[in-house]
């Protein structure tokens, strides 16, 4: 009987260490889940970044008779960030298709040397699917010595798909914003 029970003990004992073990490898993983989810689906407005994406020539010419659409830029930084950060354009008009480029500048005006990172978004979020970057500064690490001031492009396109969509077809504007952080790597 006593073995019996040892034997039950150890069995529970394995299997609400196995639980354990899962949740927290699951913890560890929501993060970059959460962020291969949104990239793969433009969920919560995140732009479709997916690696298997590509950006072919021929899906980035305009669409003729499209209606424009207004590209809306805008900016913000963390509480804890010293930069300022601000669109130097603040819109512009693309048709699907159409590629376009656009600047955002940053300044450090502390007398200190600061690390920030940016992330994304794009609104509504019903459009993410469609707005494709091909080249721009968030996710990487940009570092501004005291005093620095640098701009920052975004090269980008809206899928010429977007104009053939009825569900976009009250989409007039889409608004693209950043948010620097200051790098807890530094």
């Amino acid at each position: 009987m006593r073995a019996e029970r040892d034997l039950n003990m150890r069995s529970t004992i394995n299997y609400v260490s196995a639980v354990l073990l899962t949740l927290l490898g699951l913890s560890y993983a929501a993060v970059p889940l959460y962020k291969m989810l949104c990239s793969e689906t433009g969920l919560d407005g995140t732009p479709i970044t997916s690696l298997g994406h590509k950006f072919e020539p021929e899906s980035m010419v305009p669409v003729a008779g499209a209606r424009p659409i207004r590209i809306l830029f805008d900016s913000s930084v963390a509480d804890t960030m010293k930069w300022k950060f601000t669109p130097e354009t603040r819109q512009i008009h693309v048709v699907p298709g159409e590629t376009a480029l656009a600047f955002f500048q940053a300044k450090n005006p502390s007398d200190e040397d600061i690390v920030g990172i940016s992330t994304y978004s794009v609104t509504p979020a019903k459009a993410a699917q469609y707005f494709n970057k091909i080249q721009c500064f968030c996710f990487e690490e940009q570092k501004l010595a005291a005093g620095e001031e640098i701009d920052m492009p975004v090269f980008f396109y809206v899928d010429p798909e977007f104009a053939y969509d009825p569900w976009m077809s009250d989409v007039k504007t889409i608004t693209l914003h950043y948010t620097f952080f200051k790098s807890k790597y530094q």
